[in-house]
């Protein structure tokens, strides 16, 4: 059941924010700020507060990858359209399937596995945002499936700084994760949890690269689609993982 006392301060509280910082930031556009509106309340208040809190650090992170060196990243013609500002796509495409995990939560009560699921898919999302604007001006790229050199930058590529950045993105968000898991009283045990969030994290983005290689690039789909596959992909590994070693 949904906590209507201290929970849903602070879930308001903390959306307020997310969206004064989005706007003052320039980190989303306006559609961006009404997508982050609807995903930011349907998270934290048919989830918890605390899974809020790490898509925001995902979104906060990402969005600091995103406009890191970002001149040098037009040079080569790798960076985020908008100047970097994010819309309403990309915040559906790296939020949505977090949101669906809390829409399932709620109308099945609540579930043990439920918290796991939404950190797995945020993990991909913080995995595949830091390897593609951290590794795009790694001139040492080479697409998954081949791995024939290909432009830095390219979709599908990945880089040795790329797969590093890639890892940390899991890392932190399994940091985040595993601490909030305190506060909402997930019974996880936490090594498994710790453990998989970012294992989960790094295959997802791989998931997210071969797509990129296989299908965005022949125009089957669209970065956004990709993005929210791959999402969709952690939410999955981490349920097989909590049905068979929870």
């Amino acid at each position: 059941m949904v906590d209507l006392g201290n929970d849903l301060t602070i879930s308001l509280v903390l959306v307020s924010i997310l969206l004064i910082v989005s706007l003052f930031k320039d980190l989303l556009d306006r559609g961006g700020i009404i997508a982050a509106l609807v995903v930011g309340l349907v998270i934290s208040i048919l989830g918890h507060w605390t899974w809020l809190l790490v898509l925001m650090t995902f979104l906060i992170v990402g969005s600091l990858a995103t406009k890191w060196r970002f001149e040098d990243k037009m040079k080569i013609s790798a960076e985020e359209a908008n100047d970097g500002v994010r819309g309403w796509k990309n915040v559906l495409a790296n939020g949505g399937m977090a949101s669906l995990v809390a829409i399932g939560n709620y109308f099945v009560g609540g579930h043990d596995w439920s918290y796991f699921l939404l950190c797995s898919a945020v993990s991909v999302a913080a995995s595949d945002t830091l390897a593609s604007e951290i590794g795009s001006l790694d001139p040492r790229t080479r697409i998954i499936t081949t791995l024939e050199a290909v432009p830095a930058g390219t979709n599908g590529g990945m880089s040795p700084t790329g797969t590093l950045a890639a890892f940390y993105g899991a890392l932190l968000i399994s940091v985040v994760s595993t601490i909030l898991g305190a506060f909402n009283g997930d019974l996880t045990p936490t090594v498994l949890f710790f453990s998989f969030v970012i294992i989960i994290g790094w295959i997802g983005c791989q998931v997210d690269s071969i797509l990129g290689a296989l299908l965005e690039n022949r125009g089957f789909l669209g970065k956004h689609s990709v993005n929210f596959l791959s999402t969709l992909s952690g939410s999955l590994m981490a349920l097989f993982v909590a049905s068979n070693f929870l």
